[in-house]
C-alpha cells in the first residue's frame, strides 16, 4: 500500500480529529479505494502522530462503515458492491419518510437555519470529499428529533455506509451536485412550511436520483 497521494486535513484539530478528517476525505475522495489495508504504523508514520489516534480513527470509521476489520488483514477500506448499495437506499427509501412525518412538526428554526448554513457551503465548496461529508451532516439534521431513537440510529448508519457511494455518484454524474443543492435549498423550504407530503415526496426523490448516479457509476466500472 502506498500513502503518497495521502493529503493531511486540519492540523489546527486534535491529533484523533486530525487522523478521522483526513483518512475520511481519502476514502470518501477514491484516493484509499475499496480493499485498501490500513497499516496504524505506517499510517501513524505518514501523518506524523502515535498509533493511538489512528486505532482511534479507525474505530471510528468502522462504526461509520467506511472500514472494516479483516481477521487476518486488519483494517481495511470497505469494498464497495451494488448488492450492498441498493440494500441501503431500500432501506433509506423506506424508512426516511417515517423520520420526515416524525420530525416536520417538531423541527426547530435553529435547526433549520443550521441546515440552511450547510446547504449554502455545499453550493460553493469544490472538494468532492468535504462536499459528501457537509451532505451527510445536512441530512442528519433532519433526524435529531428523540435522543436515543433507534429510526434515528439506524438512518445514521445507513448514511455512513452510503458516504462512499455517494461520492463515487458524484464523480460518474457532476451534474448531480447542482441538483442536490437545489433539492437541498427545496427540503429546508418545505421543513419550514411543515409540508410533511411535500418534504415526503422530496426526500424520496432525491434518494432515488442518487442511487440512479451510483448505478450510472456502476456501469462505468467505479463499483463492482
Amino acid at each position: 500500500m502506498t500513502l503518497s497521494n495521502l493529503r493531511p486535513v486540519g492540523r489546527s484539530r486534535t491529533a484523533h480529529e486530525y487522523v478521522l478528517a483526513t483518512l475520511r476525505s481519502a476514502i470518501l475522495g477514491g484516493t484509499l479505494a475499496g480493499g485498501t489495508r490500513l497499516v496504524q504504523a505506517e499510517l501513524a508514520s505518514q501523518l506524523g502522530v502515535s498509533t493511538t489516534p489512528v486505532r482511534e480513527a479507525l474505530r471510528d470509521m468502522a462504526s461509520e462503515g467506511l472500514v472494516v476489520f479483516d481477521p487476518h488483514r486488519g483494517a481495511i477500506v470497505r469494498p464497495l458492491d451494488m448488492e450492498e448499495v441498493r440494500e441501503i437506499y431500500e432501506l433509506r427509501i423506506t424508512l426516511e419518510p417515517l423520520m420526515v412525518r416524525r420530525v416536520v412538526d417538531h423541527i426547530t428554526d435553529e435547526q433549520l437555519d443550521r441546515a440552511e448554513a450547510l446547504a449554502l457551503r455545499m453550493q460553493t465548496e469544490t472538494n468532492l470529499s468535504t462536499w459528501v461529508e457537509l451532505n451527510r451532516d445536512f441530512h442528519a439534521v433532519f433526524s435529531e428529533i428523540g435522543e436515543g431513537s433507534r429510526l434515528a440510529g439506524m438512518l445514521a448508519s445507513l448514511r455512513d455506509s452510503a458516504s462512499a457511494y455517494v461520492s463515487l455518484s458524484l464523480e460518474a454524474r457532476p451534474e448531480q451536485v447542482p441538483q442536490a443543492n437545489h433539492e437541498h435549498d427545496e427540503l429546508v423550504r418545505l421543513y419550514r412550511a411543515r409540508d410533511a407530503d411535500g418534504a415526503v415526496g422530496l426526500t424520496v426523490a432525491h434518494l432515488r436520483s442518487t442511487l440512479a448516479a451510483i448505478e450510472e457509476a456502476h456501469e462505468r466500472g467505479g463499483i463492482r
